[in-house]
């Protein structure tokens, strides 16, 4: 049996499984597709950004320094564009300025 058989098959007793305890499992999904979620950056990288490729030395970091995180902004467009396409209905993105694509070009921030 191939790979997408047997996914189809799974969900298809997963599909019997909910009915039987009342739940319309189309329904459920086709309500999905109404709910709008946000997805935070820092979800996609560090909050680092990608002018400086040394680690984090404070604040809540979040999701740790982990292997495979996006090195570059098409890294992270990339990341965010397949979480995406594995989340049902409509998203936002919380996107923090260290994440601006200038060319490759340091922007440097007096305060």
């Amino acid at each position: 049996m191939k790979k997408e058989e047997l996914i189809q098959k799974a969900y298809e007793i997963a599909v019997e499984r909910y009915a039987a305890i009342g739940v319309d499992v189309n329904k459920a999904l086709e309500d999905l597709q109404k709910i709008s979620l946000s997805l935070h950056c820092w979800q996609a990288d560090d909050v680092t950004g990608f002018e400086s490729a040394g680690e984090l030395t404070g604040g809540i970091q979040a999701t740790g320094n982990y292997p495979g995180k996006a090195r570059n902004i098409e890294e992270l467009r990339q990341d965010v564009l397949k979480a995406a396409s594995y989340i049902p209905g409509t998203h936002r993105l919380n996107l923090h300025e260290i994440y601006g694509d200038f060319g490759g070009q340091f922007v440097i921030v007096i305060r």
